[in-house]
């Protein structure tokens, strides 16, 4: 499942290939913890990426995923 939302395409991602799209001035490793930061402290978005069946060991996000979280945080 492939979908547009503005210019950004929902789709599935690699957890630190949508973090550095968010954050491309931080080293890939802080991406991904800022990123996880971020998602911590969206009302609501922990809930609903465990609804979706997120795992934190999970390396890639699901299209469903990616949507929420571009719900929550707006386009990278």
């Amino acid at each position: 499942m492939t979908q547009k939302q503005g210019d950004f395409t929902i789709r599935t991602y690699g957890r630190t290939e949508l973090a550095e799209m968010y954050l491309p001035h931080l080293s890939p490793n802080r991406t991904w913890r800022k990123l996880q930061e971020w998602i911590a402290v969206a009302p609501g978005l922990e809930q609903r990426l465990a609804q979706l069946g997120y795992r934190q060991s999970q390396r890639m996000w699901t299209p469903r995923q990616v949507g929420a979280i571009v719900e929550a945080l707006g386009e990278p």
